[in-house]
């Protein structure tokens, strides 16, 4: 029976990342993925590092994330593909309360050593000049960042096996136990074991309220130039976060929702976004919800709609009830820890997440607060997963 320090079930951005964090403190780690590393979300996703502001616990983790993928910027080789693009938050309603939002949005990030700058109409149209004109305004956040997410897991991966990690893809985790993995080729016992399977956690970890919520993108051909920023309405995380607040991923359960997302890739590309619905882990593209997206970019962005697409594929989040992710002790299960949960800001989060996942397991003072994420908030009352 093998015998590393760590067990990281999954080897996707954020498994990578825990793996990584660990195997630098010198831990002995063993890295599993049923397929091949960043099979899941993260080639699924959008490769945006951007900071939110949806609670005070989202805001800490995504700007300690970003802060930290910018200053590993240096060290990506070039198919990360790490371009400093900045977010244009857009305010596309024109009402007097979008307009607070605005500025509520710039001095929030301000007070927390954020850059942030609030755009007129005008300058929006000449920072972003295909997108709809008479547009009221907006936020540009010129920290973040765009990456290819496959290529940053590999880069990430590449630095655990540098420190002794081991990586098994195609070797698939059966169940988690106490201190141990059981795969078809045999157990592996740990010191300890990290689940960091994404939407699938839960099916090794019961009790977990992750769920998938699925979501559907489009890539078009090559138009370098087309936009210069990523493209986000402010109405965004409404949208995100306006689904039922229980999360059971029941097919049918969801009408689904839509939002203004649009990201330029270093490709020439752009990445044309964002639908949210719990379906299960149905990966039928969801036509009448495709449409409702793309219809809604069209509005915002009008000439989009003169490009022409190369292809369309769906993904699954892994949401929990609160909008926030678990990181850290699973107490039920002796030497089990979870990251998990991280919905559409697994990229993001990633590097933050394995950074205060091995600041608990090491007993290191913590990256930041670590409450908001502990996974025993959801131990009382949580809702079964189906």
């Amino acid at each position: 029976m093998e015998r590393p320090d760590a067990v990281v079930v999954g080897a996707g951005i954020v498994g990578a990342a825990c793996a990584g964090e660990l195997a630098a403190a010198g831990l002995a780690v063993t890295i599993l993925d049923a397929r091949f590393a960043g099979a899941g979300a993260t080639a699924a996703g959008m490769g945006h590092l951007v900071v939110m502001d949806d609670s005070p616990a989202q805001l800490a983790l995504t700007a300690a994330s970003v802060q930290l993928w910018r200053e590993l910027a240096p060290e990506f080789p070039a198919d990360c593909e790490d371009e400093p693009r900045g977010t244009l938050w857009l305010a596309t309603e024109g009402t007097d309360a979008e307009r607070e939002l605005v500025r509520a949005k710039a001095d929030l990030y301000r007070a927390h050593g954020l850059a942030a700058e609030v755009l007129s109409g005008d300058e929006v149209a000449a920072a972003e000049p295909a997108l709809r004109p008479g547009l009221a305004g907006g936020l540009l956040v010129p920290g973040d960042r765009v990456i290819y997410p496959p290529a940053a897991a590999r880069f990430l991966l590449a630095s655990a096996v540098s420190h002794g990690a081991v990586l098994r893809e195609g070797v698939a985790a059966l169940s988690i136990g106490a201190r141990e993995v059981a795969t078809a080729e045999g157990r592996i016992a740990g010191g300890l074991v990290v689940n960091a399977a994404g939407a699938e956690a839960p099916l090794l970890t019961p009790g977990l309220p992750v769920a998938p919520r699925k979501g559907h993108l489009l890539i078009t051909d090559r138009y370098p130039g087309f936009c210069r920023h990523q493209l986000v309405e402010l109405g965004y995380l409404a949208s995100a976060h306006g689904a039922p607040q229980d999360p059971r991923g029941l097919p049918g359960s969801d009408p689904g929702s839509v939002a203004f997302n649009v990201q330029p890739r270093a490709t020439g590309q752009l990445l044309v976004g964002s639908s949210r619905e719990y379906a299960g882990f149905d990966p039928a593209i969801n036509r009448p919800l495709l449409s409702r997206m793309l219809a809604r970019a069209v509005e915002i962005l009008p000439a989009l709609a003169r490009l022409s697409a190369l292809r369309v594929w769906t993904g699954f989040r892994p949401a929990t009830p609160d909008k926030l992710p678990l990181i850290g002790r699973w107490d039920p299960v002796p030497g089990l820890w979870v990251a998990a949960g991280h919905e559409g800001l697994g990229i993001t989060t990633a590097l933050a997440t394995g950074r205060l996942l091995a600041d608990l397991v090491l007993g290191r003072p913590p990256l930041l607060d670590p409450a908001p994420f502990s996974p025993g908030r959801v131990l009382a009352g949580a809702a079964p997963n189906p």
